[in-house]
């Protein structure tokens, strides 16, 4: 598929080149091929200047000396692609990457066809391509499978960042790139609210997928599954996570959210855990986003 349209992808990598390596060599493969790639490297420290070099790709290498996590990396990486003069930008991680080699020509159609200003693929678990890396309740009913959506062309309205999405230049000069604030956690949640809240037409492209870890296992069920409370696994990402959720529930748009958050996570500490100590963090944390505070200790 060929098109005038200037191309350019965006990858945030730290620390991983086994994986970036794969996650460049998936893009190379793409039968509509990338016009350019930008590679931010949080790591300077272990530079993956080599592994970049040697992908054959067109491609701008950013190494960063301070580690602006994926936030600041797509946002850093989103301008440089707009200075290039990008018509789209295309984001990816280093831990992911597009499931065949036609996911962009398929994104680029449906952005076309269905006048779309941004088009992600479904994200689907790296481990079990056919399974949904991230489940999706449409209505009442959790979807979990690629086959749930195979009747459906475009999922209108709904979107995940930043795990193959395929903005216009036009839809980031109204919706911005991510706050470097939030630094990671989040971030892609803030821009998915500025998008719905910006008026602009955009959707997940059922036909095209991206493979990724699964991310389930952060997620405990309570009242007997109706419900969930994220619980992620180590200290540094519990501080983003809740933090950073504090913010979102504060802002336009998710602020109908703040109850049913402090119910479920009140629950989920109290009652579930019975852990009072992790409670009182979790609502220290959250008030810390709430009033914008963003220190990173």
């Amino acid at each position: 598929m060929s098109s005038p349209e200037r191309i350019v992808a965006v990858i945030v990598t730290r620390h991983r080149p086994e994986l970036l390596a794969q996650s460049l060599a998936a893009i190379a493969s793409q039968t509509r091929p990338v016009d350019h790639v930008v590679v931010v490297d949080n790591g300077a420290d272990q530079p993956a200047e080599i592994v970049v070099r040697g992908s054959g790709l067109p491609v701008t290498y950013l190494p960063s000396e301070r580690n602006l996590g994926g936030a600041g990396g797509f946002a850093l990486g989103m301008l440089h692609a707009l200075s290039l003069g990008a018509d789209w930008v295309w984001c990816a991680d280093d831990d992911g990457r597009p499931a065949d080699d036609t996911v962009l020509a398929t994104l680029l159609a449906a952005a076309h066809r269905h006048g779309l200003a941004e088009v992600s693929p479904l994200v689907t678990d790296l481990a079990d391509p056919e399974r949904l890396a991230f489940p999706l309740r449409r209505g009442l009913r959790w979807r979990r499978r690629r086959s749930d959506f195979a009747s459906i062309d475009l999922l209108p309205g709904y979107a995940s960042l930043f795990n193959g999405a395929l903005f216009s230049a036009a839809a980031l000069d109204v919706v911005g790139v991510p706050d470097y604030r939030l630094f990671f956690r989040g971030d892609e949640t803030e821009v998915h609210r500025r998008l719905v809240r910006s008026g602009l037409p955009f959707g997940t492209c059922t036909q095209a997928a991206y493979l990724h870890p699964e991310g389930t296992s952060e997620f405990e069920p309570i009242l007997g599954g109706r419900l969930s409370a994220q619980y992620p696994g180590n200290e540094v990402k519990r501080f983003f996570t809740y933090r950073n959720r504090g913010y979102l529930m504060a802002q336009p748009g998710m602020r109908w959210l703040l109850p049913l958050e402090l119910v479920r996570f009140s629950w989920f500490f109290l009652v579930t855990r019975r852990d009072r100590a992790g409670w009182r963090e979790w609502l220290r944390l959250t008030r810390a986003g709430r009033r914008e505070h963003f220190t990173r200790s």
